[in-house]
């Protein structure tokens, strides 16, 4: 995984054989507890969306250090992994060996993404409309909550206002292309 302080990444995970890695709620607020406790200093969360066997963030790389944010990244994966292990009675990895981290190089991008980010729970079948899954930053840009990981207003800034976004959201639902899909 290549990162650079200063740019935007999409970094993203699969579990092995499309196992559930987040089996319930408690299971969701632990990774982002983790990924708080390890994270939070050196990567600014844009956008964010837990599935039940995959993960997607779109950062800011902050930290000048970013072999230790390699480093936090597998550790959070490892903590979250022996955690889920002693819980369900399980061995073995949850995830893919390698988390990827695509550079996001243009603010149509950037946009894009964050768009496609809120829809996977759509895209996945779990749930109609973009506002309903809990487990993503898309409720905190559409106020629909006042959460503190994602820093939505970068984004936000892209939009006249909030109604804007939300409309944006829900009309582009069919319109992302296929090679922005991981």
């Amino acid at each position: 995984m290549h990162l650079e302080t200063g740019y935007y990444y999409h970094i993203y995970n699969r579990s092995n054989n499309k196992e559930v890695v987040f089996r319930e709620y408690s299971n969701y607020v632990l990774f982002l507890s983790k990924f708080r406790h390890y994270l939070n200093e050196d990567l600014l969360v844009i956008a964010y969306c837990l599935m039940p066997t995959h993960f997607h963030f779109l950062v800011k790389v902050l930290g000048i250090d970013v072999d230790k944010i390699k480093k936090s990244i597998g550790i959070l994966l490892s903590s979250y992994t022996k955690a889920i292990n002693v819980s369900y009675n399980r061995n073995g990895s949850l995830f893919q060996k390698h988390t990827k981290a695509k550079l996001i190089d243009n603010e149509d991008y950037l946009i894009t993404l964050t768009t496609y980010i809120h829809q996977n729970p759509i895209r996945s079948g779990l749930t109609n409309r973009i506002g309903e899954w809990p487990f993503c930053s898309y409720p905190d840009y559409a106020e629909f909550r006042n959460g503190s990981l994602p820093s939505c207003q970068l984004i936000k800034n892209y939009f006249h206002d909030t109604k804007q976004f939300i409309d944006f959201s829900n009309n582009s639902i069919v319109n992302i292309k296929k090679e922005y899909w991981v």
